[in-house]
Formats: structure tokens, sequence, C-alpha cells
């Protein structure tokens, strides 16, 4: 456990110490801000519906920009080989460079917290703002960025080339989020399965304050899932 801590708080210092994490947050900040609040005025009322609609696509691009150096860069410097020197298991490594991005895209969503107050300013006296969409938009998104902070780390772990990493990284995370707009086309028993897979069909049903066991448990694995093939990827380093 001090491993994996000592690994994910070494990420997230790489990470603030270098100008990447902030142009890819302020990118992130910017283009989500301008089109949501664009579209919050012409549709004339105050919600967060908007706001969950576009950041699962932002987070598609945001994941993979911020996870494609966490192996990919050490492997390309050599450092690779020094930190499994160290007596430090395989899943421990993974684990920490895991939670030291997933960290920084957490820091990334908070960042984003006072839009939702800026809305619930804008609701009538008479009114009440419903917090309760908001909260499962949240906890949706912190789901939704697990796996595809996942999905850039196995990517990384292909690659010493960062670029590489960022392409497979995000090839993956349009893979899971665009399966299910393909479904109407499958027959029924495909067209389930299609759906199932979706990222974006799991955070609709957690954004809408739905939560369901099956929603929490597919993020669950399908992020163990990524996390277990990039631990084996950098098993191979060590042979």
């Amino acid at each position: 456990m001090n491993a994996i801590v000592y690994i994910a708080r070494r990420e997230m210092q790489s990470y603030l110490n270098s100008p990447v994490a902030y142009v890819v947050l302020g990118v992130f900040l910017l283009f989500l801000g301008y089109f949501y609040f664009s579209t919050l005025f012409l549709i004339g009322f105050a919600s967060m519906r908007n706001f969950f609609s576009l950041a699962p696509m932002l987070l598609v691009v945001f994941g993979p920009a911020l996870s494609m150096r966490l192996i990919a860069e050490e492997r390309k410097s050599g450092t690779i080989e020094s930190l499994l020197n160290f007596p430090v298991r395989d899943f421990e490594v993974v684990l920490g460079k895991f939670f030291g991005g997933f960290g920084i895209v957490v820091i990334g969503l908070l960042f984003t917290v006072p839009y939702v107050f800026s809305v619930a300013w804008l609701v009538p006296k008479e009114m009440s703002f419903d917090y309760g969409p908001v909260i499962g938009g949240y906890l949706g998104l912190l789901f939704l960025s697990s796996s595809f902070v996942a999905f850039g780390l196995l990517a990384s772990s292909l690659t010493k080339n960062q670029i590489v990493a960022f392409v497979i990284g995000f090839v993956l995370c349009v893979f899971f989020f665009l399966i299910d707009k393909v479904a109407v086309l499958m027959p029924y028993s495909w067209a389930f399965i299609f759906e199932f897979l979706s990222v974006d069909a799991h955070f609709a049903n957690i954004a809408r304050g739905v939560l369901d066991s099956r929603d929490l448990l597919y993020y669950l694995s399908i992020t163990t899932v990524a996390l277990f093939f990039t631990t084996r990827m950098l098993r191979r380093s060590r042979a």
C-alpha cells in the first residue's frame, strides 16, 4: 500500500511540475465551459443536463491525453527498469500510476464544481435547484474517468511513443463510448451485448440518479481488466 501511495504521489507531482497537465486541464475546462454555457443560455433554463452530456465526450480525449505518458515516457527514458528494480510488485506500480493519473482527472472535475453553483444561482428564488442529479452525474463521471484512465494506461504500456499511446488509448475510449450507438443496427441479442459494453450507457443510468449495482460492477470490471492487462505488459519489461 505504501508503494502505491508513493508512486501515485510521484506521478501527480510529476504532472504538476510540468506544463503538460496545466495545458490539458486548461483546454479541457475552456472547451467544456464554453460549450456548456453557450448552450445553457440558448435553452433558456438552469440545468446541468448539457454539462453531463458534454463532459463524457471531452473525457474521451482528456483521459488518454493525461495517461499516455505514464509508462511510455518511462520506457523511452529507460527509468522503468530502475523503478522495477525497487522492491515493488508489478500491480503496485500499475495501481500507483493509475491513481496518479486518475487524481489529475479528479482535480480537473473539481474545477468544474463552480459551474454548479453558477447554474444554481440562476434558478428563480421561488424554485429550488435539484442537486440530486448533479451528485449522480459527478459520480458517473468519476467511474467513467476511471475506465478511460485505465484504457490510456494500458495503451501507454504498449509503446515507448506517447503519441502512439494517445492514439491507441483514444481509439479504445471511442470504441467503448460509441459501441451502443451501433446497437440499433444489430439483432436484439447482439444489441443487448453492445449496449452493456458501452461506458456511455452505464454513465447515463448513474447520471439519472439510478445507482444500479450492475453499472458499478461494470465499471469496476472494465477498469480491473484494463489494469490486469497493463500489469501483464509491465511484467514483460522484467523479462
